[in-house]
């Protein structure tokens, strides 16, 4: 299978989708390098052989970005608000000006590649889950930049707007992809959600394009490219 070669920056590594990201990105033997919050998280997780892999800091902070850009050719960007938790930074903070300052710091080192995971139902301002912070709402700012940026020449964007994520092993479902946000609720494991994330880095039929994605039926399958080949839907 072709791959990708460089390194990628995990942004949000040490959360439940972004840990699915890393262990995906070691399946396929690409390259890595985190940019997490807390080091100590990171090697709990990850164990010592990412010391010399981290960058430790916020996606408040350009610096601290700037930092971890320095290590990459490529990004996918995991973050999310945690809407639970009062004390945490709103959705504001973090699903919009944080995925868009990344993006811009990004596109300033000349990162070609960019892999956004969001959320299914962003374009919906009624739904529930935008009484807290309005947090699709957000998540839709943020994707919106991101398509402005990477939509130049000689760059590419993906973003994935999974359903509601769940936790079980990866390619062990069929899944359903489209563009155009005509699926409306589903659910999908955080493990296919990785993969996605991780191939599209290599699979041109993902570049500057939007999917929306859930799991059907259980199937084994042995890649998942063939899935952003929605051509014929």
């Amino acid at each position: 299978m072709q791959s990708f070669y460089g390194t990628v920056l995990v942004v949000g590594a040490t959360g439940r989708t972004g840990e699915w990201v890393v262990k995906r990105l070691q399946n396929h033997h690409i390259a890595y390098h985190l940019f997490v919050r807390s080091g100590a998280k990171a090697l709990e997780l990850f164990g010592p052989e990412v010391v010399d892999k981290l960058t430790i800091g916020s996606i408040e902070n350009p610096e601290e970005i700037k930092a971890a850009l320095s290590h990459a050719d490529a990004v996918i960007c995991t973050i999310g608000g945690n809407v639970t938790d009062p004390e945490a930074p709103p959705p504001s903070a973090i699903d919009r000006d944080g995925v868009i300052r990344l993006a811009k710091l990004a596109k300033e080192h000349g990162i070609k590649h960019f892999i956004l995971v969001s959320s299914l139902a962003v374009t919906n301002p009624d739904h529930p889950m935008n009484k807290y912070g309005k947090v699709l709402t957000m998540k839709l700012e943020g994707e919106n930049e991101v398509r402005r940026l990477y939509s130049d020449e000689g760059y590419s964007y993906t973003i994935l707007r999974p359903g509601g994520l769940i936790d079980g092993p990866p390619m062990m479902h069929t899944l359903i992809f489209d563009t155009g946000d005509r699926i409306t609720t589903g659910i999908i494991d955080r493990s296919d959600v990785a993969e996605a994330a991780v191939i599209s880095l290599f699979t041109p039929a993902a570049h500057n394009l939007t999917f929306e994605l859930i799991q059907s039926e259980a199937a084994p399958h042995s890649s998942l490219c063939h899935f952003f080949d929605i051509s014929q839907s």
